[in-house]
């Protein structure tokens, strides 16, 4: 009988990635998946640690998968944890973990099959690569979001080096995947059945410029639009600085491109995002919002915050309020500001107390929530593609996503219909009402 395997990615959609990948290795080497932590003869878990909370889910999730090699009648004889926590801690994390018994690096992913191997041996492996190399594309994946929809990661690492970041010191340096292998990749998980490609990155518009010599997404997209059985391409963490015209274009022009856009741009005051080191101020980020709203009139843009950030003011903050209130996001997430170690802005003085930054972020949260109620009522009446998720229980209802919505991230629509339908159909629905962040609809004639 095959070993079985429990997988914990936790974090980001890169990382889940990695995740698909190493399950994708492991499978090829015979090992069975299990979802149930008592039957799993391994568990790995994918760790994250980006901000402060991050951490401490990782953490705790190993503390308890540890549990069951102690329990009476637990299988589980080998715990192996890989990802981000283990590439910042990986002088201290045996020493500190000793329940742990092997880690990997974010770069040494396909060592996976090796590092299960040994563990099980008893030995304690301790894989790390270079955090600038670039594992090759090779593993068939195991989708792990259902089917229909998969991220694929088109580059690895970040050169930018905001204040408050630790992902570069992480990750390394920004590596982009060669567009051969993406295009290899994409076309295996649209034979599996995978109708919407997220394309995401630590930053998805400086793509191809290390092995082109020049922003390569454009092209990229095209090509992957040209792949039978690719219906929808969505575009994640586009740096406001590196939008071109030509990518622009692309998502105007090309049928299969989302009308949305995440943009991370993290603050509207122009010394708050001169101290996080970002590359615009409010003015250019009121002039590129401004011109992809013009060149694209539907386009549903989503952006990331940070309160409380060193040094903020009561009137710096009122700025990112009235920011956000005058360019009406239609989708907006908000983090308090994480001190994270090793990084410039944890050092940086005027530290503000956490309810301040916890108060701030409520504060965001509750005037996005009127925008975003508002223009979910605007879309009542219109006519919008929408891809089926899965069906409501004990109803005659469906679950869907429009192009304006992210899985994991954003809303649903809920289609009223006593049609059958599959997970991953295609069906034009009527918008009718709206609840909150959710539209609600029917089945278009």
């Amino acid at each position: 009988m095959a070993m079985k395997v429990m997988f914990i990615s936790l974090g980001c959609d890169k990382n889940l990635v990695d995740a698909e990948k190493m399950l994708g290795i492991l499978r090829k080497e015979g090992y069975a998946f299990t979802d149930n932590e008592a039957e799993a003869d391994v568990i790995i878990v994918n760790s994250c640690c980006f901000i402060g909370d991050a951490k401490e889910e990782s953490i705790n999730t190993i503390l308890e998968m540890a549990s069951y090699k102690e329990k009476e009648n637990g299988v589980c004889k080998a715990l192996i944890v890989t990802g981000c926590l283990t590439e910042r801690y990986q002088d201290e994390f045996l020493k500190e973990l000793p329940e742990v018994d092997g880690i990997l690096g974010i770069a040494s992913w396909q060592e996976i099959g090796n590092v299960v191997k040994e563990a099980l041996e008893k030995k304690t492996p301790h894989v790390f690569y270079d955090n600038n190399s670039l594992p090759k594309t090779e593993a068939d994946r195991v989708v792990t979001t259902g089917g229909y929809y998969a991220h694929l990661k088109i580059a690895e690492g970040c050169d930018k080096h905001c204040t408050y970041c630790i992902i570069p010191k992480i990750r390394g340096r920004y590596r982009s995947v060669p567009m051969e292998e993406l295009v290899e990749e994409a076309e295996k998980l649209a034979a599996q059945g995978v109708r919407e490609l997220i394309l995401v990155a630590q930053e998805t518009t400086l793509y191809g410029v290390d092995l082109y010599g020049t922003k390569s997404l454009p092209q990229l997209i095209r090509r992957l639009a040209a792949i039978p059985g690719i219906y929808w391409i969505r575009i994640q963490y586009c740096y406001p600085e590196e939008i071109t015209d030509g990518l622009i274009d692309v998502i105007a022009s090309e049928p299969k491109v989302c009308h949305y856009l995440d943009i991370p741009i993290q603050h509207g005051s122009d010394r708050i995002l001169k101290r996080m080191g970002r590359r615009t101020d409010s003015g250019q980020l009121r002039e590129i919002v401004g011109k992809l709203r013009e060149r694209i009139p539907d386009i549903a843009l989503r952006t990331t915050l940070i309160t409380g950030f060193p040094g903020e003011t009561e009137e710096e903050f009122e700025e990112l309020m009235a920011f956000v209130d005058e360019m009406e996001f239609e989708r907006l997430g908000v983090f308090a500001y994480s001190q994270e170690e090793d990084t410039p802005a944890a050092a940086m003085e005027d530290q503000i107390p956490e309810e301040v930054k916890e108060d701030r972020r409520a504060r965001v949260m509750e005037l996005q929530q009127e925008i975003a109620f508002e223009k979910s009522e605007a879309m009542v009446g219109k006519i919008l593609d929408v891809m089926i998720e899965g069906k409501v229980a004990d109803e005659n209802a469906y679950v869907g996503r429009t192009y304006m919505d992210a899985p994991g991230v954003d809303g649903y629509i809920f289609v009223q219909t006593g049609a059958e339908l599959m997970s991953g159909d295609f069906v034009k629905v009527k918008v009718t009402g709206a609840v909150e962040y959710d539209l609600i609809g029917e089945l278009s004639e």
